[in-house]
């Protein structure tokens, strides 16, 4: 009964005074398939999606993506935002700037760019949306450009710096993330402090808050 999943989202509040973490319960609206979704391994000892205090200046309905921490924060009213785990660029990949989501797809296909192609000429040229799509459940695409937040069929990789350039969280996160997002809502993508990144449209501000071999798996 395990491969068929009813869609129930933890969020934890963790409380600044006794470091304590209290898991939330409530159940979701996600739409689509759901039950095309297999099991998230078991959970690590940090929650992928924490409820935290937020002190920057980005307003209600920002995403920011701090490359360096690799986590993506959603902001909230009352100076609170919540935090996901992503997995971000590799070295070479990662980019820096200010986008909008233009478009939002409920499990995507694939189309992997040009330039992924050449560097990959074994992947496939197209990918119907479902489980085994590397996109996961859900995408949100980044203004005109070839970068993604997006799920994953890699739980793995969350935390990690694998990707072409684009955002991948856990397909329970990721759809948390798309119904709280609307068309238009502002995405801060931050570089990581140590590496060089490339930058697209203006420089992101400050926030406040604290190649593969054949026959690997692709990394969007």
């Amino acid at each position: 009964m395990f491969h068929r999943i009813a869609f129930a989202a933890a969020l934890v509040l963790t409380s600044a005074a006794s470091g304590q973490a209290t898991p939330l319960f409530f159940g979701g609206n996600a739409p689509g398939p759901l039950a095309m979704l297999e099991p998230d391994p078991a959970p690590a000892a940090e929650p992928t999606r924490v409820l935290i205090d937020y002190a920057g200046q980005q307003a209600p309905g920002t995403v920011i993506v701090s490359t360096a921490e690799r986590r993506l924060y959603f902001v909230l009213p009352g100076r609170r935002a919540i935090r996901y785990a992503v997995g971000v660029g590799r070295d070479g990949f990662q980019w820096a700037g200010t986008q909008t989501i233009t478009r939002k797809q409920e499990w995507p296909d694939w189309l992997p760019p040009s330039d992924m192609i050449r560097r990959r000429p074994d992947l496939p040229r197209f990918m119907a949306g479902g489980p085994e799509n590397p996109l996961g459940a859900r995408a949100m695409y980044l203004g005109g450009s070839i970068y993604r937040i997006h799920g994953s069929n890699e739980p793995d990789t969350i935390g990690q710096a694998v990707s072409s350039g684009c955002n991948r969280m856990l397909n329970q996160d990721v759809i948390d993330l798309y119904n709280r997002t609307p068309l238009g809502a502002k995405v801060v993508v931050l570089a990581s402090g140590g590496q060089a990144a490339t930058p697209m449209s203006v420089a992101a501000p400050t926030t406040g808050i604290g190649a593969q071999r054949p026959g690997t798996r692709p990394r969007r």
